[in-house]
Formats: structure tokens, sequence, C-alpha cells
């Protein structure tokens, strides 16, 4: 592997956007869970509601400005970078980039000072107002950057004059061929990420009986939605696969593993891909099962690796080893959603000390989950920067030397570093001290007075001389 400004390059952006799509993943989710929260204490007037939110919206704030601080740099890396890929496909991406930072970013930034400060300044109604806004904000903005990145993936609505895309039609950009499947993939997998965070956090309070009040409540809702999203995420997927095989074969049969393709394709569990030696190792697959999936027929058309040129074809091993690891992954939590529609039917959920680990430990599985998708979405479609169109090569800056891309890139390591170990450090010590632990004490104390004998009142220390 030559490392060239090309290469330092590519690794900065997969560092800056792995650490970065982190938090925009668990704030889509966040904040549509504190929406809810917000609208059942503005119709029940409970106030654990009002205290779980105020606790989810402290996490909120470090995560979202965790995440506003890692994506600033995204935009500066493509002028400097990758300049003649801005130059190339700015009059596509320009705009629609700008599009949610007006009617995304800026709705989220206008009403969350709101959501933060504004509790005890506003009636309750314009509150839980806040709150869908900073919530549909966040979708807005999925919207737009999932938009954007199919069209890289799927590109349409455009015609090239001297070596630029220029639209011509915004329809078809916006809503390319790929993009309504790995918007719905995306928006899923983002409310999964928050769920089982909560989940697994709720959990963890359950077994050190902490906030019963607050976690009884988080935890049953958190895996309702669980029980929900996690087959609709595992038919989600199917539903794009299908079309990644329609528009990006090679990324398929990358996923799969397959050199040969063809007609009764088997689905291959385990394999060690080769790419010189165009074979895989220590395979072990099951017959017939990949075409069936994928064409829905036993003795359907698959595609090999083989039927591509080897310099278009993608980094087989990654995307192979990484794809199987986000399908694992989404298997795990349909065994959680399962675990809980039985637990809930023995009405065993809160006594099951054995599941409430497995949450736990399944706390991250989001995270993972999506880092391994984007991987593979990512480097499935390399060596394109514009699918079949742009190659990621003539994408970078011409004048970027070895030097330049090394400095920016360790400078990025330390200061994503120490940003990631602050915030996660913060959100580590809301985390240790719950939900609102002042109102449980002024109520414990409270109890406690009510308890005790009450002294009377004090009298002024003077004598009262008889009237005459």
């Amino acid at each position: 592997m030559d490392i060239d400004p090309l290469m330092l390059s590519r690794i900065q952006f997969a560092f800056t956007i792995s650490f970065h799509i982190l938090f925009p993943a668990f704030t889509i989710g966040l904040a549509n869970w504190i929406m809810v929260l917000e609208g059942l204490w503005l119709k029940t007037g409970r106030d654990v509601y009002r205290q779980l939110s105020e606790f989810w919206t402290k996490i909120f704030a470090i995560s979202f400005g965790m995440g506003v601080v890692s994506g600033i740099v995204m935009s500066y890396q493509f002028g400097t970078n990758w300049s003649r890929w801005s130059d190339i496909t700015g009059n596509v991406l320009g705009p629609l980039i700008q599009y949610e930072v007006v009617t995304a970013f800026f709705l989220e930034a206008a009403f969350l000072g709101i959501l933060l400060f504004g509790r005890s300044k506003v009636p309750r109604g314009m509150h839980f107002f806040a709150a869908c806004m900073v919530a549909i904000g966040t979708i807005i903005s999925s919207f737009w950057i999932l938009s954007s990145n199919s069209w890289l993936h799927t590109p349409a609505g455009f015609e090239i004059r001297d070596g630029r895309f220029f639209v011509t039609s915004w329809w078809e950009v916006v809503f390319n061929p790929s993009f309504p499947y790995r918007l719905a993939h995306m928006v899923t997998a983002a409310f999964l990420t928050t769920s089982f965070v909560i989940a697994g956090i709720s959990a963890w309070y359950i077994l050190k009986g902490r906030f019963a009040e607050y976690t009884r409540i988080s935890f049953g809702m958190s895996l309702g939605l669980i029980a929900i999203l996690a087959p609709l995420q595992i038919l989600l997927g199917d539903l794009h696969g299908l079309k990644t095989l329609e528009v990006q074969p090679a990324k398929i049969a990358a996923m799969e593993g397959h050199w040969e393709g063809g007609a009764g394709a088997p689905l291959i569990l385990f394999a060690w891909p080769d790419m010189e030696a165009e074979e895989n190792h220590y395979e072990i697959a099951i017959p017939f099962l990949s075409s069936l999936i994928l064409t829905h027929e036993l003795e359907g058309e698959v595609p090999g690796l083989k039927q591509f040129a080897p310099e278009d074809r993608p980094y087989v091993p990654i995307v192979f080893w990484t794809f199987r690891i986000m399908v694992g992954i989404g298997f795990l939590m349909l065994f959680v959603a399962l675990g809980f529609v039985f637990l809930s039917w023995r009405r065993r959920l809160y006594d099951s000390p054995w599941f409430h680990w497995i949450c736990v430990a399944m706390t991250p599985a989001g995270f993972v989950a999506i880092l391994a998708g984007w991987f593979t979405t990512e480097i499935g479609r390399q060596p394109w920067m514009v699918q079949g169109l742009v190659r990621t090569a003539d994408g970078v800056t011409p004048s970027l030397t070895t030097g330049a891309a090394l400095t920016s890139l360790t400078t990025f390591l330390v200061t994503y570093a120490l940003i990631f170990t602050a915030g996660t450090y913060y959100i580590l010590r809301l985390l240790q001290i719950g939900p609102h632990p002042r109102h449980e004490e002024t109520t414990h104390q409270a109890r406690q007075e009510a308890g005790r004998p009450k002294r009377p009142m004090s009298v002024p220390d003077e004598r009262i001389e008889p009237a005459e």
C-alpha cells in the first residue's frame, strides 16, 4: 500500500466521517425520544416524564455539540484535500448541502436554546413545540445528507459539460434511485442505535437498583420500539440490497464474496477473500441461499467479481467482513426484540437479570452496526467517487503533498481524541448522576420531614408586660 496524498486523504476522510456519524446517528433518535417524553409530560402532567426529558436533554446537548464540532471539518476537507472533486460535483452537491444548513441546522439551532434553557420561561406547549422542531430538524438533516451521498452512488438528473456536472432535473438529483432505500435504512438504524443505548443504560440502573421509577418506563418504551424496528430493519435491508444489486452489482459481489457468480450461488458464511488469487480461502457456504436471498429464486443469477475489471473492483476483504458484522448485529437485535416480547408475555421483563445483562452488552451495538454498514457502503463504491463516472484518484487536490496530508491527519487524530475523551467523560458523569437526583433528594428529605414531629413556632425572647 503506497502512502501518498490520495491514500492519506482517504484515511483522513474515513476517520473524520466515522467519528462524526456516531453523533448524528445518536442525536436523531434521541431528539425524537425527548419529543415523545415532552409530549407525554404535556398530556399526562406526570413529573417522571419531565425528569426523564431533562436527563436525556443534557446528554443530547453534549452529543449535539460534539456532532457540530466534528462535522465542521467535513466541508473544509472538500476544499483542502478534495478540491478537484468539489470542482467537478459542486454544482450538484453544493446546493444540497446548503439546503441541509438552511432547512435543518438553522431549525435545530433556533429551537435548541428553548429546549435547553426555556423550560421555566415558556409555556409547556411551547417547550413541546421546540422539542418537535429539533426532532424534525434532525430528520430533515438526514434527508439532505443521505440524498447528496446517495447521488454519488446512483447519479441522476445531470449532464456533463467541460468535465463538470450540471443539474438537468433537481427532482431526479434529490430522489435518485438509491436514496429512498438508504434514507429509510439509515433513519431506522439511528432509532435503533438510540433505543439500544436507552435500553442498555436503563438495564444497568435496574441491575444496580437505581431510579426504579424512571428506568421501568425508559426500559419498556425503548424495548417496545426495538421490537418494532429490528424486524423492520431486516426487511428494509433486504429491499436496499435488492436495489443495490440492480444499480451497483460489483458492490454486491464483494459483499457476498462471489468471484464467479452465476446461477444457484451459495451464501458464503465465512471466507478469507484473496484479491490477487481471485478466490476465497477457508470458505464455508450454504448452497443456493445467496441466489434465493438476492433474486428470490434458487437458480437466480448473481454477479461475480470476475465480471468486472480488476481496477473496477472494491477492496473485497473489508466489504465482505463489515457486511457480515452489520448483518450479525442486526440478528442480535432481533433476538433482543424477541426476548422482550417473550418476557413481557411472561410478565418477567423487570426481574430477569440475564436479559438485563444482554441489554447492557448491546448498548453500543447500534454504533458498531452503523460504522460497519457505512464502511460496506462507501468502500463498496470504490474505486469510484461518482459511481461509474469519476474515480476517487481524480478527485484529490493536485497540489496536496504527502507532508501536508499527514500533518492534517495527525492534527485531526489528536483533536478528535481530545473532543471524544472530554465528551465521553461528561456523558458518563451524567449517567452516573442519573435522572435528576436533586429532585429525588428533595422528595426524600420532604418525606423525612413529614415523619418528624412538628416543632412549635419560636417566640421572641422578650417579656410581655401586662396591660394596665
